[in-house]
């Protein structure tokens, strides 16, 4: 995903224009992450790239279309990752491994800086029509990879017939975002990983079979050993 959206964006560069456009937009991805999209200048970036005027505005003419490809490059790079998780996910079990994932990401930063993607969301959905609806259908596609494991779940009889894998689906990106923002301030990572078990928990609710806490299932009459 990540591959795709830099050679969309740079397919009729020369090699050296493709590599020179990466250490602009990698440049920008990260000062807008960690100062926020407000804090960031075309200056700033320009320094932080080594590139001179001339060379960001050939590829960037205004901060609207650079901050435009940090949505993309950011929004491919969380789904790449998250993808990775999700893609196999068929059992509750899975579903903690992917908590485990997530937090552990977050911790390197003891949640400073929060969401990659919600971080931009947060600046620009109020200021920037456009930059709003791409990171809309961003987060559905995201939504749509754990929502794909729950139907797989379900199909598969791990969760019952009656789970509502959209609104479950729902919920546990409501706790996932919900957990970025409440680590990012406490600097702590610890609400996230309450958020998702409680998310989980709920998930385990639809359980066609309880588990135990191995997440083997359990079936009538048997004890957890």
């Amino acid at each position: 995903m990540a591959e795709q959206a830099r050679e969309k964006s740079g397919s009729r560069l020369t090699e050296r224009g493709r590599a020179t456009r990466e250490r602009i937009l990698r440049a920008a991805a990260e000062m807008m992450h960690v100062r926020g999209v407000a804090m960031t200048t075309l200056d700033d970036v320009r320094a932080a790239s080594g590139t001179s005027k001339s060379q960001l505005y050939r590829h960037y003419p205004d901060k609207e279309a650079l901050m435009r490809d940090v949505v993309a490059l950011q929004a491919a790079e969380v789904l790449e990752r998250h993808q990775r998780h999700l893609q196999r996910l068929n059992s509750i079990r899975g579903l903690e491994r992917w908590r485990d994932a997530v937090v552990e990401r977050n911790a390197l930063h003891n949640g400073a800086y929060g969401c990659p993607l919600g971080s931009l969301a947060s600046e620009l959905a109020d200021q920037d029509e456009e930059a709003r609806k791409a990171i809309d259908r961003h987060f559905s596609v995201w939504q749509g990879l754990i929502e794909a494991g729950l139907v797989r779940m379900r199909d598969s009889g791990v969760l019952r017939p009656d789970a509502d894998t959209q609104a479950l689906a729902t919920g546990l990106m409501a706790a996932l975002q919900g957990g970025y923002l409440l680590s990012q301030t406490a600097r702590d990572v610890h609400p996230m990983r309450v958020a998702l078990d409680m998310a989980i928990a709920h998930v385990r609710t639809f359980a066609a079979v309880p588990e135990d806490r191995s997440g083997r299932s359990l079936e009538d009459g048997e004890s957890a050993r």
